[in-house]
């Protein structure tokens, strides 16, 4: 088992928040003065990465704290996340997600910014299932008259 974190997290210390989008659930804890700590943990594999690390592309690690940076929180918090499901991409937003959250529980002052931002509504799109007698969701074998 690979540990990165050291620090405990407790009730007195952090804050929760789920998000969620697509297939992929984070559970996310803010945790208070730590903000060099941002560790994602993979169930699963029972690793715990480094943000940068787990998302790698430049895009979903600003995605990952930018509730934190319009907040200007970024210096306050540290970041625990435990993510399941889903591709990379959508870890990433359900992190995001499950950190607007908490910063709501935070300071329920901060809710004009983070709706603002989008932060406060769930994407809800999902995959369409494929239906029988089609190729997929949308995609019809091709018809034949003889």
């Amino acid at each position: 088992m690979n540990k990165i974190r050291n620090f405990a997290i407790t009730p007195e210390n952090s804050i929760y928040g789920t998000g969620k989008r697509k297939e992929a659930i984070a559970r996310v804890w803010l945790v208070k003065d730590k903000p060099e700590a941002r560790i994602v943990k993979a169930k699963g594999s029972n690793k715990e990465w480094n943000v940068q690390d787990y998302f790698q592309r430049e895009s979903l690690i600003n995605k990952v704290v930018f509730p934190l940076k319009i907040t200007g929180l970024d210096e306050k918090f540290g970041i625990y996340a435990t993510v399941v499901g889903g591709g990379v991409s959508a870890q990433a937003e359900a992190v995001m997600y499950g950190v607007a959250k908490a910063l709501l529980k935070y300071n329920p002052e901060l809710r004009t910014q983070l709706k603002k931002a989008g932060l406060l509504v769930r994407d809800a799109r999902e995959k369409e299932r494929k239906k029988y007698a089609q190729m997929g969701a949308r995609a019809k074998y091709r018809w034949s008259k003889r």
